[in-house]
């Protein structure tokens, strides 16, 4: 009997898994032809399109009738070479022409992160946590064009956390600004569970300096905290219990969303976000960012007029254009990317993250990220396939 049951999970592992790969390879493949942007990519493993790369394979998205994306080179933007030499193909090198050929060519767009590259990350010279000079990096004059086009055209534009923050020039940010009818207060955040900097190197060190310089050199935190940074080097810092009664962000989808683009009604979020204010009569917040504030949280950001809740997924998607913005780091994920070769691997998602783990962020790629991009590739795709 115990033979037979040893046999019998022996077939099961062996057997679910070959099915799904199988269900996979037999899937038929989609062509969508997706301008990606991504300045931060420090190695070939792109960590910050790895999720969409995940979603583009598993889904069969191809860029030509048969060839696969690959996260190493199907982007625009900084290319990790060996021993520190790198290749800068961004948007950059492309004329006017170029440009608008491009956003004839492609089916949509999505930057993933232009914050860039700078000396101490890449050179590994002094702390990779400390400022240092930009390599390469902010939405360039070029990309601005693209993105022009590609709305005059209406296709399809997403694009997420630091799009428009530092290091782009104040010029270029407000021209996408005006493009896309929504604003960035100039203030970034993220969550940390533990602010005593003795036990948690996470913290950035210029983070902390910055917070040092306009409260007399104090550092007083020691709990868990979500600390926010102006780009005028401003830090507020809302400890646990005294400024919120739970430090970790989450996000709520409205209904409509929750319908739309099978979002969960709430999400944590443990990342970098950044606050931003959409023209409400031209955009529509599908989700947003709420804090657990205590009455001292809530003066805290009051003295900096930081709304109490902002946008975490703005959209417009209208006969003039089409656009979404995610306040967020939403596609830089730690996920294992061999999974996406297994058809019906979501169905085992409670396998591939502890959600008891406040810093974890697979949680929010399987519930949150996969459903919502999933959904509006689905969508694309069924626009595409009628033209």
């Amino acid at each position: 009997m115990a033979k037979k049951i040893f046999g019998l999970i022996l077939v099961c592992i062996i057997g679910i898994p070959l099915v799904m790969w199988m269900s996979w390879l037999f899937t038929p493949k989609k062509k969508l032809v997706i301008a990606l942007v991504d300045k931060t990519v420090l190695t070939t493993e792109g960590q910050e399109h790895i999720s969409l790369g995940w979603i583009l394979n598993h889904n069969r998205y191809t860029k030509t009738s048969k060839d696969p994306y690959k996260i190493s080179k199907d982007y625009f933007g900084f290319f990790p070479l060996k021993d520190d030499e790198f290749q800068l193909k961004g948007l950059e090198r492309f004329t006017t022409d170029q440009l608008k050929k491009l956003s004839a060519d492609a089916d949509m767009a999505y930057f993933t992160d232009t914050y860039g590259i700078y000396n101490n990350e890449w050179y590994r010279e002094g702390d990779v946590n400390a400022q240092s000079g930009m390599l390469y990096g902010g939405l360039s004059n070029e990309d601005l064009i693209f993105l022009e086009y590609m709305k005059e055209r209406n296709k399809l534009i997403i694009t997420e956390f630091n799009t428009i923050g530092s290091p782009t020039r104040a010029e270029n940010r407000k021209k996408f600004e005006e493009l896309f009818h929504l604003k960035w207060t100039g203030w970034t955040g993220r969550y940390f569970d533990n602010l005593d900097p003795t036990k948690n190197l996470e913290i950035p060190k210029w983070l902390i300096e910055n917070y040092k310089k306009s409260h007399n050199g104090s550092w007083p935190f020691t709990r868990a905290g979500l600390a926010l940074v102006n780009d005028n080097d401003q830090v507020i810092i809302l400890e646990e219990g005294t400024h919120v009664d739970n430090a970790l962000p989450f996000i709520y989808a409205t209904p409509e969303a929750q319908e739309k683009w099978l979002l969960p009604a709430k999400t944590k979020y443990p990342f970098w976000f950044d606050v931003m204010i959409p023209n409400l009569e031209v955009n529509t917040v599908d989700a947003s960012f709420k804090l657990g504030l205590l009455p001292a949280g809530k003066e805290e950001l009051a003295k900096y007029q930081i709304p109490e809740s902002f946008p975490a997924v703005t959209r417009h998607l209208g006969d003039d254009y089409r656009f979404f913005y995610f306040s967020g780091d939403f596609s830089d994920n730690p996920i294992r990317f061999n999974s996406s070769y297994f058809k019906g691997v979501g169905f085992f998602k409670g396998f591939f993250y502890d959600d008891r783990n406040p810093l974890e962020r697979g949680s929010f790629f399987w519930n949150f990220y996969n459903p919502l991009i999933s959904q509006i590739l689905e969508k694309e795709m069924e626009l595409v396939s009628q033209d």
